[in-house]
């Protein structure tokens, strides 16, 4: 019987939930036709609200966190999937459901892994990860509902988290005008050097506002939510599409109708968690072209997995900048 090591929540009736490093039995490992060793993974909001038990994310226990890893196979019975390939998983529940990607090895169906791109190594993937893989979905989302580069400026709210770095990134790399909304202003320089055209404070968009604005935007990525999501939308111009994606702030949407109904605004829903295999082929695919590596090295900081319960909190309370890799 193989063993490895894994960060492990354990939770008792009516308890606070405990998170230790352990060492684990690979008949502890739950089903799937995959079983990867795993060389990094990342932090999330998402893990920061499990690895903290600040929202009820976690809904199995024991479970080892993580909603993202990459890797290289090590057993496989899946059709098209070798052991010895290089693979990456986002979501599916992983580290919610179904044991994640905070271990030495991973088992999971096949069906949820895709192919590592080339383009990247498995440090730069998981420097992606799900927030970088879910501002891409954001991006073909804009695409789709026709906001090109030449309909105007696209505002991306929480622009220092994860989401927002890789959205700027991206979008700037496309020839839209980006403007970035934060509450970190000393942050300024470090989000124009992802390629933000301008920078505002986010203190304009999080307070209760009017049902319709200013048009300022033609679009924008919002993984904040509540009454910034509602400004947002107030703001847009005639005809804009809104891609969000998170709720940062809150669940809620404390908005009116007007924008939908009086300028014609899309509300387009981006779920990364539980997207079909061709969108999330198609998203690495696109990022593998239009990612600037450089910015990606530029917004990525690389720490040990023993660090992710640090890391946990402080994702939480706003203080991790970019995108932080971990090293299993």
């Amino acid at each position: 019987m193989s063993t490895f090591h894994a960060f492990l929540l354990t939770k008792e009736d009516g308890g606070p939930q405990q998170l230790s490093w352990t060492e684990v039995s690979d008949d502890d490992l739950m089903d799937g036709d995959v079983t990867v060793a795993v060389s990094h993974s990342t932090v999330n909001f998402k893990d920061g609200l499990a690895l903290t038990g600040s929202s009820p994310v976690v809904r199995r226990w024991p479970m080892i966190p993580g909603i993202d890893f990459a890797g290289t196979v090590e057993a496989s019975t899946h059709d098209g999937i070798a052991v010895g390939d290089p693979v990456v998983l986002n979501g599916w529940g992983v580290g919610e459901t179904h044991l994640g990607g905070y271990a030495e090895r991973a088992r999971v169906p096949g069906g949820w892994l895709v192919p590592k791109p080339d383009a990247f190594t498995p440090a730069q993937a998981m420097a992606i990860g799900t927030a970088g893989y879910t501002a891409m979905l954001c991006v073909l989302a804009l695409e789709r509902h026709g906001v090109g580069p030449d309909a105007g400026p696209i505002l991306v709210t929480g622009a220092s988290g994860g989401v927002g770095g890789v959205a700027i990134s991206l979008l700037s790399g496309l020839g839209y005008e980006v403007v970035a909304s934060t509450g970190r202003l000393d942050e300024a320089d470090y989000l124009r050097s992802l390629g933000a055209a301008d920078v505002m404070d986010r203190a304009e968009l999080s307070e209760p506002g009017r049902p319709l604005g200013k048009e300022r935007w033609a679009g924008a990525v919002d993984s904040v939510g509540s009454h910034t999501l509602a400004n947002v939308l107030a703001g847009t111009r005639y005809g804009g599409t809104v891609a969000a994606c998170g709720l940062a702030q809150g669940m809620d949407l404390p908005g009116s109708v007007a924008p939908f109904i009086l300028r014609g605004v899309t509300l387009a829903g981006v779920d990364s968690v539980m997207a079909p295999k061709p969108v999330r082929l198609e998203a690495w695919d696109r990022l593998a072209r239009d990612l600037d590596l450089a910015k990606l090295d530029a917004l990525t900081e690389t720490r040990p997995l023993a660090d992710a319960p640090e890391l946990g909190a402080e994702i939480l309370e706003g203080k991790v900048r970019g995108r932080v890799v971990l090293t299993v």
